[in-house]
């Protein structure tokens, strides 16, 4: 009868060592630190682009309205005519104008409306990300 010898192996460790993975992500933080910059860039864009298209999408309501009431709302009624009729327009009011709501701007603030300013619509504008009048940059004024 033939016997088998099994011979010792050495147990071989799988997986990485700790500077393996101290190099790994390192190497991922200067990536991210070169990334980074770029992709807030385009949240910033994309934030006054869609204030900017909620903008229109409100004045196209408030024309719609203006075809059923014969006029744009007054400074005191504001853009919460288009959700919520007064007295004075309840019989030919037929809304609500806007599906879901009055949307807030992209930085969680009202839009603003003034009437006048040589348009008979009136504007309908946001302050932006600093919510203050005027500004520059990712703080200047949306609509005006």
């Amino acid at each position: 009868m033939i016997r088998h010898i099994r011979r010792f192996k050495p147990r071989t460790r799988e997986g990485f060592s700790l500077m393996e993975v101290l190099i790994a992500v390192a190497i991922i933080a200067v990536l991210a630190t070169l990334v980074a910059p770029n992709l807030f860039g385009y949240l910033d864009r994309s934030k006054v682009t869609a204030a900017q298209t909620q903008i229109r999408m409100i004045e196209t309501s408030l024309d719609t309205m203006r075809l059923d009431i014969g006029r744009y709302p007054t400074q005191e009624e504001g853009l919460a005519l288009l959700q919520t009729p007064t007295d004075s327009v309840s019989g030919m009011w037929a809304g609500p104008y806007l599906d879901g709501g009055l949307p807030e701007d992209p930085w969680g603030r009202p839009y603003q409306y003034r009437v006048g300013s040589g348009s008979q619509r009136g504007q309908v504008f946001s302050y932006g990300a600093d919510g203050e009048e005027g500004g520059s940059g990712n703080d200047s004024d949306i609509g005006l």
